[in-house]
């Protein structure tokens, strides 16, 4: 375990009980098959009920029956999941953090009560359908649109990149609605709804990556999120899986950083480790450097979280950062592994074609950085 600054002593038993509980199971039941499924292109499904089981999934939300943890402890989990890899990681997040998150802040009771349970215990995966093939990083020129009809709503276009989507029991579908930007719940299997994995990513390749199509899909009144209003309601469930994010890039850090620890204390080059010569032990500080102050930024802004007290753009440059920073570590750690970092004994190549979607998702490198400049400056960059 990485922790130079001895945050171990901050935190919580709880936050350690819920962080060994994950540690456990990445350790025995997803790393000894996780880099057959980046092989394959396959996501490990079986898995979704078992963290179900665990207490995984929505473990961050409070109110209606749901206990909610610390967000240092939700933080810590999302770090050992991507420990393990991101696309497990990546499934939790978007069933946690802006799937479920949107149903139980913007549905209905009755929806409420139909979708969370099921949910939680992972017998039921939900999506988070906002971006689209020509928008992504400017969701509010969403093309797709919803029109009022007699029996509820018409729905018509596309979203693109949407982690589980083909899985999904039910796709959380954002779509203007008179002009402003509303949530919708589609449940698989209704007339005009379809889903297609997207094929030949050399990233996220043990995650469930698709494309949503909607045509004349009409879906019933009840199914629209009533207390959506406008994109600010996209952008509060962003948030939490921004901080998320931050996590876990220090988790796929870690796990680069200790791989290329063993490989260098264990490598003899002229007769002794590697790990005793001074360039590496630059790259190796280097690594160390990076992960611990990902650490404490992300434990920060857990804290203020905690107190109620954190803002967009704080969740923003800590995703920014991080995923960063990891970037930086996965890279130093190929170079230290030589021919041996592209092979998939080690984990390194593996996190590092993650992170390079990591980098990209839930909000680009530069549009983090807009969103902490217009912040501090008080003036958009945004057209």
């Amino acid at each position: 375990m990485v922790d130079y600054y001895g945050i171990e002593e901050l935190l919580t038993d709880e936050e350690r009980l819920i962080r060994d509980v994950a540690r456990e199971f990445v350790d025995k039941e997803v790393l000894p098959i996780i880099a057959q499924h980046f092989r394959e292109g396959t996501f490990p499904l079986h898995l979704v009920k078992r963290m179900g089981d665990l207490g995984f999934l929505g473990a961050n939300l409070t109110g209606d029956g749901h206990a909610g943890v610390s967000p240092i402890a939700f933080g810590l989990l999302m770090q050992e999941l991507e420990r393990g890899d991101s696309g497990i990681r990546s499934f939790v997040s978007v069933q946690s953090c802006i799937g479920m998150l949107a149903i139980s802040t913007f549905g209905s009771e009755a929806q409420k009560a139909r979708w969370l349970p099921a949910l939680v215990s992972g017998e039921k995966i939900v999506c988070f359908a906002l971006t689209e093939p020509d928008h992504g990083s400017d969701p509010a020129s969403m093309k797709t649109k919803a029109v009022k009809t007699q029996r509820g709503y018409l729905l018509n276009g596309t979203k693109l990149w949407i982690t589980s989507g083909s899985i999904a029991d039910v796709a959380v579908v954002w779509a203007k609605l008179d002009g402003k930007v509303r949530g919708f719940l589609v449940e698989k299997g209704t007339p005009g709804f379809q889903a297609r994995d997207i094929k030949g990513k050399l990233s996220q390749r043990a995650s469930v990556t698709s494309e949503l199509s909607f045509q004349d899909c009409e879906i019933p009144e009840e199914n629209l999120l009533e207390k959506t209003q406008g994109l600010r309601s996209t952008l509060a469930c962003l948030s939490g899986g921004r901080y998320g994010i931050s996590w876990g890039a220090v988790g796929a850090a870690q796990a680069c950083y200790e791989a290329a620890l063993d490989y260098t204390k264990s490598r003899i080059q002229f007769g002794r480790p590697i790990a005793s010569f001074q360039l590496v032990q630059e790259k190796l500080v280097f690594m160390l450097s990076g992960i611990t102050k990902g650490q404490l930024l992300s434990y920060r802004l857990g804290q203020l979280k905690a107190e109620g007290k954190d803002t967009p753009a704080q969740a923003s440059l800590a995703k920014r950062e991080n995923v960063r920073m990891a970037l930086e570590v996965a890279r130093v750690a190929r170079e230290l592994l030589a021919a041996n970092g592209i092979v998939d004994e080690y984990p390194v190549m593996r996190h590092l074609c993650n992170l390079e979607s990591t980098y990209t998702l839930e909000g680009t490198h530069h549009i983090q950085t807009l969103i902490v400049g217009r912040d501090i400056t008080g003036l958009s960059a945004f057209t």
